[in-house]
């Protein structure tokens, strides 16, 4: 357990864009999914996100979501938006707008249509990272951008740029994420190192990580705060518990074809607001998904959350 958290820790939610039926964003679902993740204690939400279908957003879509969840939080969590786009300038001036806002940072991923890597993927942090006055979380998911942060640049960024507030990591290597975790608290122990990964959260917190953005606390973050505050609680025991019935919930995402749809078919079954509607390509998963899924809530007890 680090003695002092990073200035980003805990609980973050990439938060699903819900839809409505003609694709279009739905307001009022978007401002249910905030209060209640507000009313149940996660640290912070991104909007814009992987999960939230970010790609299938337009810009405008993107700020106008950014604005329905800022005045919905109300400052009661950080909001933490993504910026990411294949043109480096792009993620600068939406970062800006984010700015002006009024977020408390945002969320970067590589570029994820040419695969640059040494000084051109530098070039593209640093540009954002000295252009944009907010804190920046460098997001590593390797299996949508066909690349790997290497760690000696989250290092050298760290290093170089006060902004650089933290990784989040979405790759399935304990070996890079405790070589990442050592490493870059050398140089900067406010630097925050969170797992993109529901099942990762007990083991990246045991080796010194600061907490996770999770796609399934979307639908369920008690169990994902319940992880947490046991552990820096300094209980283990009770930390454990919480985490093996969080590994029976990740179970969804075995059944699902995406992350967007395991999260939005678990929300529609918790009989909440947000409907299973995504963007094409995506489709909503079909009833056998669907009933795999409704087996593990039953099996956990979830109750109705509207």
């Amino acid at each position: 357990m680090s003695a002092a958290p990073a200035r980003f820790h805990g609980v973050i939610v990439p938060l699903i864009t819900p839809f409505k039926e003609d694709f279009s964003i739905d307001v009022d679902a978007t401002r249910w999914l905030v209060e209640y993740l507000v009313e149940n204690r996660v640290h912070g939400v991104f909007p814009n996100s992987t999960t939230g279908e970010f790609p299938h957003l337009s810009r405008d879509e993107a700020v106008l979501l950014t604005k329905v969840v800022l005045e919905e939080a109300g400052g009661r969590v950080w909001v933490l938006p993504g910026i990411s786009a294949n043109y480096t300038e792009d993620c600068v001036s939406l970062g800006r707008v984010f700015k002006d806002l009024g977020v408390h940072g945002v969320i970067l991923t590589p570029p994820y249509f040419f695969k640059v890597s040494g000084e051109r993927l530098r070039l593209h942090f640093s540009r954002v990272l000295e252009k944009v006055d907010l804190p920046l979380i460098a997001y590593n998911i390797p299996a949508a951008t066909g690349i790997n942060i290497p760690v000696d640049l989250y290092v050298e960024l760290a290093r170089e740029y006060s902004n650089l507030a933290g990784a989040k990591v979405t790759y399935e290597s304990f070996t890079y994420i405790r070589q990442l975790i050592q490493r870059v608290k050398e140089v900067r122990k406010d630097f925050a190192v969170l797992t993109g990964l529901d099942d990762m959260l007990l083991p990246v917190l045991m080796m010194g990580g600061d907490g996770g953005v999770m796609a399934l606390a979307n639908a369920y973050p008690q169990l994902h705060r319940a992880v947490y505050d046991a552990y820096v609680s300094g209980d283990l025991g009770k930390a454990l518990e919480a985490w093996r019935r969080l590994l029976s919930l990740v179970k969804v995402y075995d059944y699902s074809t995406s992350y967007p749809t395991a999260v939005k078919t678990l929300l529609k079954l918790l009989k909440t607001p947000v409907k299973p509607y995504v963007r094409p390509p995506l489709t909503p998963e079909k009833p056998g998904v669907e009933e795999s899924i409704k087996r593990i809530v039953e099996e956990l007890g979830i109750p109705p959350l509207s």
